[in-house]
């Protein structure tokens, strides 16, 4: 039986236009830290990567020696439009201190064309630096204790706290 060579072409065409070619663009950088020792464990530090125009944010955790490698949300860049992408610390198994200039950076391409690199360090402290030690959250409100005044049992109703205040405002019809 012998096939037509242009049944053998359509045949090839139609099994190859199934097969989509992909470019895996790749993120590799590290985290350090500040003032911690040199036998710091690294380990499981999150790192999120947002790229423009995508919905889809990329995480990975960090190695033991601080080094990660995450793969670019697809979609992220074609030919004629360059990579616009920020990596973020996001936070680890412990308290992390950063200030704003060491928790987000620029992607960059490296000399690869699917490669690509951080263009300021991510780096975070292990302790509060913060003159005075102010780096908790302040406390802007007052106490959270509730008052409750006494209502009778005999009237059926919950403690006087879970009920919101009735302020009158005068001028409002």
């Amino acid at each position: 039986m012998a096939f037509h060579p242009l049944t053998i072409v359509l045949l090839l065409a139609l099994a190859l236009s199934g097969i989509q070619l992909s470019t895996c663009q790749v993120l590799k950088g590290k985290v350090s830290c500040l003032d911690c020792g040199g036998h710091y464990d690294y380990s499981e530090i999150k790192v999120g990567v947002k790229c423009d125009k995508v919905r889809k944010l990329a995480t990975t955790t960090t190695q033991s020696d601080g080094s990660f490698e995450v793969k670019l949300p697809p979609g992220t860049s074609t030919a004629a439009t360059p990579l616009i992408c920020l990596a973020k610390l996001l936070g680890g198994p412990s308290q992390l201190y950063v200030s704003r200039q060491n928790m987000v950076s620029k992607i960059v391409q490296t000399h690869d064309s699917n490669s690509y690199t951080i263009s300021t360090p991510l780096a975070f402290s292990s302790t509060c630096s913060a003159g005075g030690g102010k780096c908790g959250v302040s406390n802007q409100f007052g106490s959270s204790k509730t008052v409750d005044l006494p209502l009778p049992r005999e009237w059926g109703l919950a403690p006087s706290s879970y009920y919101v205040p009735f302020i009158p405002i005068i001028g409002i019809p």
